[in-house]
């Protein structure tokens, strides 16, 4: 028995010439399409089904492989620069860094700086020195004007003869808006903007002046009781604040430096002495107290909170009433979610061109749009085609979150915000926001308050079922949100712990929407794959407003035409193709035709591609539509072979002869074990 289990084993190396085909059954039968969707296979039609490999190849190719992997790391090694060489090297004119204004207008004196400028005025240099022209048309010869980079594009051989371009895109103005201004962007760099509205909502809130940090003592205090024994919300919120301190408003002051007025300062007193006899000594030692001690050793927070609400209630003028905000009904449109890094302006309006109603741009962090970063400015871009167009933002307390908007609504041309509580992402949940918000209900309240008391537009907000897996908390709260101020809510299927992983909770999105008020809107979201999906939701639950749709854009932004139409799109590969040449197109226009625009393009083309690649053709398919949790059948086999072999009956190993030593059923595929141990993590959640 050892002899012919080492001769097996010695055999598993081999190749099976033969048709790959879906997996078996342990008694030798193929799997239904249904059984395979029960696992979560795709169940492809077996004539489209490739054979695998040869492992000898598979093997030589990984040491050659290694081999260049080595070669190339020990040259990165040798090439690798320190901070000081680079920034020497960055200060030293390059031939290929070409002044912007000279490329322009292929004029010298065209620049204003003269000698002073730190690029290259050497025409004839760069033309030495610059790539040759990529294949294809300038993405700005179909513009009124030429194309804004001159010499400097990628496609310099079809522009017209004699076109010089000028300073400004007229392009660019004409089809993008939300571009930072200068001016602001110095006054934030100063931090000498002012924000009029917010600091007067978050006054009338009465969470500006000494007793700010007070409240904030309050937030942090404050865990839901079914997790204030789990140490992962008291460390994020903990650390929450520890990072963001710094970013906060000094105390008695306004963001201009300005000590604000003494309206409110007696109240202010009275949460100072509160605040004193609520603490305790463990607490002025730097440890926190759980909320429920901290209830019952101060009942004067009771009367805090309510005398907070009545200075709101009473400053009727600073409350903005519903009446006056510009509502917007999500009711049967398409939403496009809002995709860090993938849901970039070139992807939204190919999602446009397919069918979507409402777009949303990238998640946008408070206090890098409030530090004047160009590059989380960027974000907000929007597209003339985005008729439906929102900006998400994402920050931790009232103050960053209040004077975000004003800011936005001040410089920027949006139809709506969205306020992000639901990121699962390390880095933000660490900060305060994201989900660590759905953990502090009273931090929630202060930050949608201030929102939509600061704007007329009207503020959405975007959460999760809860923090922790199997503590759901977003139906407590349904109600509540739509009376602090939100006009929408979307709610993700996944609590943060879940991350992705697992399916979306419908069900719990149904029962939340039941329970929410008729004045707010509810949008679903998780899951949705194809138009029979949409449909099932809609149907389901009739209240839900809207279905969110993120991650089957991603895979097949056609979804937008297959639920307007009501058709399962068995779309071509050519019409595949061309849609990612409009991609490139639009990347091109907006990113730039230079060399680092088309650098940026290639860039996120990759990233997108890498979710296009799981789509499945319809016509491959024995059963439609595909299903988003559904493998690919790339390791066919290995699970009935590895039962098999963990068997000691004699009957096991005939069978493993079977399929090994040549009398193999047609199409089976055996996928070599230590190629599938990442597969298996993922596979189990």
């Amino acid at each position: 028995m050892a002899e012919s289990a080492a001769d097996l084993i010695e055999h598993m190396n081999l190749v099976i010439d033969q048709p790959p085909s879906q997996p078996l059954n342990p008694n030798g039968t193929h799997r239904t399409p249904e059984e395979l969707v029960a696992k979560a296979i795709a169940p492809v039609k077996r004539e489209f089904l490739r054979p695998p490999p040869s492992r000898t190849n598979q093997r030589d190719t990984a040491v050659s492989d290694a081999d260049a992997k080595a070669s190339k790391s020990s040259v990165v090694a040798k090439e690798k620069k320190s901070k000081r060489q680079l920034k020497r090297e960055r200060r030293q004119k390059s031939a290929l860094h070409l002044c912007p204004e000279v490329a322009k207008s292929e004029d010298v004196s065209s620049c204003a700086y003269g000698d002073k400028c730190r690029f290259s005025h050497d025409i004839e240099a760069f033309k030495a020195e610059k790539p040759a022209d990529l294949e294809g048309k300038c993405p700005f010869t179909n513009g009124d004007g030429p194309c804004p980079y001159g010499l400097a594009c990628r496609f310099y051989g079809t522009h017209e003869d004699g076109a010089k371009g000028n300073s400004s895109n007229a392009l660019k103005k004409n089809s993008e808006i939300n571009v930072l201004n200068k001016d602001v962007q110095k006054l934030l760099w100063k931090n000498k903007m002012k924000f009029p509205k917010a600091d007067a909502k978050l006054k009338s809130l009465g969470l500006m002046g000494p007793g700010n940090s007070r409240v904030k003592k309050q937030d942090d205090g404050e865990v839901d009781q079914n997790s204030v024994n789990d140490s992962h919300a008291t460390v994020a919120s903990d650390s929450a604040d520890k990072l963001e301190c710094s970013l906060e408003v000094r105390t008695g002051e306004n963001a201009d430096g300005i000590i604000t007025t003494n309206e409110i300062r007696p109240l202010k007193r009275v949460k100072s002495i509160i605040e004193e006899k609520c603490c305790s000594g463990e607490e002025a030692n730097g440890l926190s107290v759980p909320e429920k001690d901290l209830e019952n050793s101060c009942p004067e927070t009771e009367l805090e909170v309510m005398i907070d609400d009545a200075l709101t209630e009473t400053d009727g003028s600073l409350k903005i009433h519903l009446r006056e905000k510009k509502l917007i009904d999500f009711r049967g449109k398409l939403y496009l979610a809002p995709l860090t890094t993938v849901g970039n302006l070139p992807f939204r309006r190919v999602c446009k061109v397919l069918g979507a109603d409402v777009t949303c741009g990238e998640m946008a962090m408070c206090t890098n749009l409030l530090q004047g970063q160009a590059s989380e400015w960027a974000l907000l871009r929007r597209h003339s085609s985005e008729d439906l167009f929102g900006v998400q933002i994402c920050g931790a307390y009232p103050d960053t979150v209040a004077r975000t908007v004003e800011l936005i609504d001040q410089e920027c041309n949006v139809d709506f915000i969205d306020i992000n509580m639901g990121c699962p992402i390390d880095i933000v949940v660490d900060k305060g926001a994201g989900s660590c918000l759905l953990t502090k209900p009273m931090r929630m309240k202060r930050v949608i308050n201030a929102a939509s008391g600061t704007v007329e537009k009207p503020i959405t907000v975007k959460v999760r079922t809860g923090y922790f897996e199997g503590k759901n908390r977003i139906d407590s709260l349904i109600e509540d949100i739509g009376n602090w101020g939100a006009s929408a809510v979307t709610i993700h299927g996944r609590s943060r712990q879940q991350r992705y992983s697992k399916l979306a909770d419908w069900d719990y999105i149904y029962h939340c929407t039941r329970k929410a008020p008729e004045s707010l809107q509810v949008l679903g979201n998780g899951d949705i794959f194809s138009y029979t999906g949409w449909n099932k939701h809609k149907s389901d639950c009739p209240e839900l407003s809207s279905c969110m749709i993120a991650r089957g854009a991603l895979i097949k932004p056609w979804i937008f035409t297959e639920i307007k139409e009501q058709r399962h799109w068995d779309i071509r590969s050519g019409e595949r193709l061309d849609i990612l040449k409009d991609y490139v197109h639009f990347g091109l226009e907006h990113w730039g035709s230079d060399t680092k625009g088309v650098e940026t393009t290639r860039h996120f083309l990759l990233e997108w591609l890498s979710y296009t690649c799981r789509y499945i053709p319809v016509g491959l398919l024995d059963v439609i539509p595909q299903q988003i949790n559904w493998r690919p059948p790339s390791y066919y086999g290995r699970d009935d072979l590895e039962t098999l072999m963990a068997s000691d009956s004699a009957a096991d190993w005939i069978r493993i002869s079977e399929m090994l030593l040549g009398k193999v059923p047609d199409g089976f595929t055996f996928a070599p074990k230590h190629k599938s141990n990442a597969y298996d993590r993922a596979e189990n959640g």
